[in-house]
């Protein structure tokens, strides 16, 4: 009979710390972590939700599920091997995934994926020109796959339209919605562990009144459009649940690490979901009816002199991470 090697207090924070670099809805950082001898326990921190622009919880779920992708890999990098179970314990819905650690060999691409974790960041300036040719917006499209998530990119000149329309129209619609921008404002300069900082808009040269989107930084009045040299890709599902919001979170998480390996941006352009008239416009024009929308990520390549951002801050680890 075999025994799993209890896990060292270090690796596991180690892991967590990882984890903690995951982008989340208004860098809200919705999600707490318990650590047993064995195991890692993510669960939902409602206390930090959106009630005014998602009362659903969508995207905090999705936020908690690109951390759960980070701890993954951040894990693999470190020696441990990783079984999820997600969501394993119906009476408790907050309770999102369990990960059982065991010790394995470090992953191959370890020190890349460790490297792209540090680098990754929400930078929403404006794209150069250059396009994204469509075999590697595919390719990322893959990845997101790979983790069970449904993504493609939307290449077809039709569906580019209809989705460009569908992005500017949330846009205004939510700017008119006074408890939106109220929830933006009260995350905007918030402290110096979450929130967007004010002086990661004033290093992007957006404007602090714009509407913010909703992973990390908020954009200036131009970034409500989509350019044609963007890429698009949308990660979708049949079902418009938790289930498929925990997985819709890893894929995107696996899409942001490998265009960021790629030296590519990411900017998630969640204000097209939020929006319930956009929402169903996106799922009826874009994917024919036959899918729910759950994440459209803008794709392209920034400029090669430009100015690093200011960071977004996170919480302290000891605040999020209970060992028991």
């Amino acid at each position: 009979m075999t025994t799993t090697r209890v896990v060292p207090v270090p690796a596991l924070r180690l892991i967590v710390a990882g984890a903690l670099r995951a982008p989340s809805v208004h860098n809200t950082q919705p999600w707490r972590w318990r650590a047993t001898s064995r195991t890692l326990e993510l669960h939902a921190d409602r206390s930090r939700g959106l009630p005014a622009t998602d009362p659903e919880g969508r995207n905090l779920v999705i936020s908690c599920g690109a951390a759960l992708h980070h701890a993954q890999v951040v894990a693999g990098a470190l020696g441990w091997a990783t079984r999820v179970d997600r969501h394993p314990d119906p009476d408790d819905p907050d309770l999102l995934a369990r990960l059982e650690l065991s010790p394995a060999p470090p992953t191959r691409e370890g020190a890349d994926v460790l490297a792209a974790v540090e680098l990754r960041c929400t930078d929403r300036r404006r794209f150069t020109s250059w396009p994204v040719p469509d075999e590697r917006l595919d390719h990322l499209a893959a990845v997101a796959n790979q983790w069970g998530a449904r993504a493609t990119a939307l290449s077809d000149v039709t569906e580019r339209f209809l989705a460009e329309r569908l992005v500017h129209r949330a846009g205004v619609i939510q700017r008119e919605n006074r408890a939106a921008v109220l929830e933006q404002e009260a995350w905007l300069g918030r402290g110096a562990v979450d929130g967007i900082p004010v002086a990661a808009l004033e290093d992007s040269g957006v404007v602090a009144d714009a509407y913010a989107h909703r992973f990390e930084t908020a954009p200036g009045h131009l970034d409500d459009d989509v350019h044609g040299s963007d890429g698009l890709v949308v990660l979708f599902d049949s079902r418009d649940d938790p289930t498929s919001w925990l997985t819709a979170g890893e894929g995107l998480s696996a899409l942001w690490l490998a265009a960021t390996q790629g030296g590519l941006s990411v900017v998630p352009l969640s204000q097209v979901i939020e929006v319930a008239q956009t929402r169903a416009a996106f799922r009826a024009e874009v994917l024919g009816g036959l899918a729910e929308p759950l994440v459209l990520a803008r794709v392209g390549w920034q400029a090669m002199n430009r100015t690093p951002l200011a960071r977004t801050p996170r919480r302290p680890l000891d605040e999020v991470l209970t060992l028991g």
